[in-house]
């Protein structure tokens, strides 16, 4: 899986730590998702697709490997 959560973060100006704020969890969490090494709850994938005024499937791209 990948993920365009660094590119859109830095589209709206944030910090992994203030992402993380917004959604209520912790900065390593952000870094594990940025690198595409933890796979998000659907509602914690929600509120960062609405935090990055995107939807779901534009945020993580699921690889047909």
């Amino acid at each position: 899986m990948r993920t365009r959560i660094k590119e859109l973060r830095a589209k709206y100006n944030l910090t992994q730590k203030a992402l993380a704020l917004k959604v209520g969890v912790r900065r390593e969490t952000i870094v594990f998702l940025e690198k595409g090494k933890y796979n998000p709850s659907l509602k914690l994938a929600h509120d960062i697709s609405r935090v990055l005024k995107t939807r779901i499937d534009e945020l993580f791209i699921f690889d047909d490997d």
